[in-house]
This record gives structure tokens, C-alpha cells and sequence, in this order.
């Protein structure tokens, strides 16, 4: 059982995964992790699988998992923790727009008790090296209001794609996961506290990337539905059925 897992959700990202795998895998090495690193590909076409083999021909810790078909950001990073071996578990984005050194902090916090750490775009905003559109940050306001009022997170951001599992949290959590898309991140930190799980937001360094497939009105709308939908799981005892 390795110490750390760090899994990467990759849809169509040959274009840029070299130079992700290349400063992880660096990391890990230079930090002497006994660690794991996988990738997640969500029925990509492009070249992203025979990449990933290419590096992992190399690079013994590397290792790639096959969604069956794209499914989405979401089923990708639950595939990837349920299929992890690590006792600390970390999903980053293709793009690292929270640099992989950051992975120290979210460490740092569940080994001083936390079960989740998340990073956070807006606890130190001044960390934040390239920003969002103003467009973008208002939907992002919106979003986060929403949570409030409907699922009763109180987070300053819950959709860095940078966060961090002990491998008990992740265990009871991402079995009870049901969004498969872009809208996954509330619905993790939903049932976190519903299982009385600490989790702790971590301010890290971020920059905007201009590749994101995230389209702010269409892609808005829909994880605005997803909240509901978590509120009406919630409701309907949903979420108590998966876990009987």
C-alpha cells in the first residue's frame, strides 16, 4: 500500500498530459514519495491512452485506468479513488491549475486530523496567479450561493479540482457518489458532512487555465440542476438507500 495516490481525470488531453505527467512524476521522485500516480481516461480520441502507456513503460508507479466510454469528470475521479491502493488519496486536474507542489498542504491538513482537505481559490484570493473572468467568478458567486441556500454548504470553494482523501473518507463517500459530471464536487462534500467527516478548506496557489471545457452558462445551468438534484436525494432518502 503506497503512501499517496494521485489521480488525474483525462478526457482527450494528449495536447497537454505530457508535461502534466512530466512535472508529477518529477515531484514524486524528487520528494521520494512511496506513491502511486494514476490517470483516469474518460473515453478520450485523441492520443491520451498510448501517452499514458508510452510514459508508464518508463515509470513503474504510473499506471492507467479505462472508463468505459466518456462519462464524465466525476465517474472519472470516483473510478480513480475506488481503484486507488494509497492510504492518502489526491485527484488534480489535467491542466494542474493548482501546481502538484500544492499537495503539500492538502497533506499536511489530514495529518493533522482532517479527513478531506480542499483547496481553495478564494480563502487567499491574492494567491490566485491568473483569474478567472469577471463572467466566470459571477457565475462561480452564484453557484456557491446556491449551495448555501439549498445544500447547506458554507465553502468558499468547492470546485477547485484539487482535493485530498484519507482513504476511510474516501471509502465511505465516493460509493455514495451519483453525479457523474462537472457537478460532483458539492455532492462529495454533501455526504462528507453527512457522514461527519472534518474537512478542511486549504488556500493554494492557482492559475486559470484558457483549455478548460467548462462552458460557464451551459455547463452552469446544469451543475445549478445537479444541486438540486443533491437537495432532492437528500430529501427523498436517496442517499440513505446506497448507503443500506
Amino acid at each position: 500500500m503506497p503512501a499517496y495516490s494521485v489521480i488525474i481525470p483525462a478526457y482527450n488531453e494528449g495536447a497537454r498530459l505530457g508535461a502534466t505527467l512530466d512535472r508529477v512524476l518529477n515531484h514524486v521522485a524528487a520528494q521520494q514519495w512511496d506513491a502511486e500516480v494514476i490517470v483516469v481516461n474518460d473515453g478520450s480520441r485523441d492520443q491520451t491512452t498510448d501517452l499514458v502507456r508510452s510514459y508508464a513503460q518508463t515509470h513503474p508507479t504510473l499506471r492507467l485506468i479505462e472508463n468505459p466510454g466518456n462519462r464524465g469528470k466525476g465517474y472519472s475521479v470516483r473510478n480513480g479513488m475506488l481503484n486507488a491502493k494509497g492510504k492518502i488519496l489526491l485527484f488534480t486536474d489535467a491542466d494542474l491549475s493548482s501546481p502538484i507542489e500544492e499537495a503539500a498542504k492538502l497533506i499536511t491538513a489530514i495529518e493533522n486530523g482532517a479527513d478531506i482537505a480542499i483547496g481553495s481559490r478564494w480563502l487567499r484570493p491574492e494567491l490566485q496567479a491568473h483569474r478567472q473572468s469577471l463572467l466566470r467568478q459571477f457565475y462561480g458567486r452564484v453557484f456557491n450561493l446556491a449551495l448555501r441556500i439549498f445544500v447547506g454548504l458554507n465553502f468558499k470553494d468547492t470546485q477547485c479540482g484539487f482535493k485530498a482523501f484519507t482513504r476511510s473518507a474516501a471509502q465511505i463517500i465516493f460509493p455514495g457518489q451519483k453525479i457523474e459530471r462537472w457537478g460532483f464536487d458539492p455532492e462529495l462534500l454533501y455526504l462528507a458532512r453527512r457522514a461527519k467527516l472534518k474537512v478542511e478548506e486549504v488556500p493554494v496557489v492557482w492559475s486559470h487555465s484558457e483549455g478548460t471545457r467548462i462552458n460557464p452558462l451551459r455547463d452552469g445551468i446544469r451543475m445549478f440542476y445537479e444541486v438540486l438534484g443533491i437537495r432532492w436525494k437528500a430529501v427523498t432518502g436517496k442517499y440513505s438507500e446506497s448507503q443500506s
